[in-house]
């Protein structure tokens, strides 16, 4: 029930030394607790002066108050602890994040990662200072206490040890029981939150779509679904907790009784029963605590397994392999038989509830690319500065071998999938690659701040006059100039408040500042424009692609006229490349794939 990899965590070591030394301490303070609180109400009992028990009643004081202070101290450390833990966490898990990319988060799902990020780390921490000192505490206090009562009344020493694993054996299995439904429920926590994320990112689009009511019935059903699925976690954790307060309750009554009959026939000596029978709940009391605490921080311990797990997850950290370069006429990428899909084994880990078909609609998408929009046997050799245009059906895999090419997703393990100049490499998610490409893709992403910022975006300290050459480069001058607050104009987050086309444009204007940066990569950046401000911005577009190696998936026929060489995808395959000139007269995909589009341009 514990996860092994909680003792690898930072500090583990040190952590568990110091508590083992606190809570040995602690049981000793119980101990000299319980027996001196015993002497004082036999005295008292015997009718005793106080002077003659005020010493037993002071050290009873003074191991109350060390016990507190072992708390008091042990509750601090551990919340500095888990403090310092789930910071680390967050930090690593985003590093993964950044180095995997789209690879860990179309696993993960985005509305996962923001409930891991957030809540996820607030209910880690809770768990990670609860979870050591009652486990710590669980292996040293009942024994010690134990083992004082077996030398004051052997019976009710066996009677203890005996019901001990009648306890453990039915906390195991309700904790599986409870562990399956907590299991079920973050599983439906995660799901709605996809759901919730999914629909404030898509609002505009569902409302004008008249899907926004519908989308909400959706949100609501799987609320309804967590609810019943947090009330069935309560009911096994109410059993639970029952069945662990019957037992012991059962168990101090029968080492009473024992106690009591051996007094009655004067076999006992009433100190040492009184001592073992203050001492018996003290002796329950570290399972008990478990298993409370268990229960209250089972989404803390998923929640810090799915963490684990996508630490674990694989993703070839080559950053420092690739020597630091600037792409040139002489450049060279060599792709070697290329293989790359989605559907591989490390996807299953992720997902928290086996049940579910989906858990959110990022993964409801990648699933369905896992079939069609897979990679097999790609082969390219790219020289200088070529403009390689990508056409092919929708789900061919155009977006897919843009985005393994560009380093965000990673291929099949081969180390010679890539030869950049003269280093072979098994993916190009290369710190030193990256620095040398601009991405525009269909709907360039837009922050919500100045668009000042938006366009320096790969260049913050651009001077006043290279800001004002980009901005004349991308044609935003006019629009620029009519804004009453210019560069310092707000714009709301994805673009919010500008057309399509200022958004390609303000893209632009940062692939014109980004001169240093000599590999670009349009993903169709002018799909979703009409024909009148795509013609406009190719005006634009075509100085920016000169001294450049330029990758351009497509749908649109008139910018195959400006490529230098085109690749024909379909299902995951290159089927024909050459020129556009020799396609058009040799390639039968090609054709077949044009003639449609050049009659609809028409």
């Amino acid at each position: 029930m514990i996860d092994k990899r909680l003792f690898k965590l930072p500090k583990a070591k040190i952590m568990l030394t110091m508590l083992a030394g606190l809570i040995l301490l602690q049981a000793f303070a119980i101990l000299g607790q319980g027996i001196y609180l015993a002497k004082a109400i036999v005295g008292s009992w015997h009718r005793k002066p106080f002077s003659s028990i005020a010493l037993d009643v002071l050290i009873f004081f003074l191991m109350y108050l060390l016990r507190q202070g072992i708390t008091w101290f042990q509750n601090w450390y551990m919340k500095r602890y888990a403090r310092q833990t789930t910071g680390l966490l967050r930090e690593q898990i985003l590093d993964k994040v950044y180095q995997g990319g789209l690879s860990v988060s179309a696993k993960v799902g985005t509305g996962n990662l923001v409930a891991m990020l957030l809540d996820g780390m607030d209910e880690v921490s809770e768990y990670l200072s609860l979870i050591f000192p009652k486990i710590i505490g669980l292996a040293i206090i009942p024994w010690i206490i134990l083992i004082y009562i077996f030398t004051q009344n052997t019976v009710s020493g066996w009677i203890l040890l005996l019901v001990f694993p009648l306890l453990i054996l039915f906390m195991i299995i309700l904790g599986k029981a409870a562990q399956d439904q907590a299991s079920k429920q973050y599983g439906g926590y995660i799901r709605l939150q996809n759901h919730f994320v999914d629909a404030l990112r898509g609002i505009g689009t569902l409302k004008v779509l008249g899907l926004a009511k519908r989308y909400g019935k959706e949100v609501y059903k799987n609320s309804e679904a967590y609810r019943k699925q947090t009330m069935r976690v309560l009911r096994v954790a109410i059993l639970s907790t029952f069945t662990l307060d019957f037992f012991t309750t059962l168990s101090i009554a029968i080492v009473a009784v024992f106690l009591g009959l051996g007094l009655i026939d004067g076999r006992l000596v009433l100190l040492p029963s009184l001592i073992v029978l203050v001492l018996s709940p003290e002796y329950f009391l570290p399972i008990r605590d478990f298993g409370n605490d268990f229960h209250a921080t089972l989404n803390g311990k998923n929640a810090l397994s799915q963490m684990f797990d996508i630490l674990e997850f694989k993703t070839v950290e080559q950053r420092d392999q690739l020597p630091r370069f600037t792409w040139n006429q002489d450049s060279t990428l060599t792709v070697n038989h290329l293989t790359f899909t989605y559907g591989n084994d490390d996807q299953d880990k992720f997902i928290v509830d086996p049940n579910a078909k989906m858990t959110g609609m990022v993964e409801q998408d990648d699933q369905k690319q896992a079939v069609i929009n897979e990679l097999t046997d790609i082969n390219l050799s790219i020289k200088g500065y070529e403009k390689i245009g990508i056409i092919g059906p929708t789900g061919a895999g155009k977006t897919t071998l843009m985005n393994v090419l560009a380093g965000y997703l990673t291929p099949k393990i081969n180390s010679t999938n890539f030869k950049v100049n003269n280093t072979e490499l098994a993916t190009l998610t290369q710190e030193n690659w990256q620095n040398q490409l601009t991405y525009i893709p269909q709907e360039p992403y837009m922050f919500a701040t100045t668009i000042r910022y938006n366009i320096t975006f790969y260049r913050p300290d651009a001077s006043e006059a290279e800001i004002k050459q980009a901005i004349q480069a991308a044609g935003l001058t006019d629009f620029i100039s009519s804004l009453k607050n210019g560069l310092e104009t707000k714009i709301g987050e994805h673009g919010r408040g500008i057309s399509g086309g200022q958004k390609q444009r303000i893209a632009l204007a940062r692939a014109f500042l980004a001169d240093e940066r000599h590999i670009l990569f349009f993903d169709e950046p002018t799909a979703h424009l009409d024909i009148e401000t795509e013609y406009e911005l190719k005006k634009t577009m075509a100085p920016l692609m000169e001294n450049h190696l330029v990758f351009f998936a497509t749908h649109r026929l008139h910018w195959l006229k400006d490529m230098d060489w085109c690749l024909v995808i379909e299902n995951g395959k290159i089927v024909e490349q050459g020129t556009p000139s020799e396609l058009a007269k040799n390639g039968t995909a090609y054709r077949k794939l044009t003639e449609p589009l050049k009659e609809a341009e028409l």
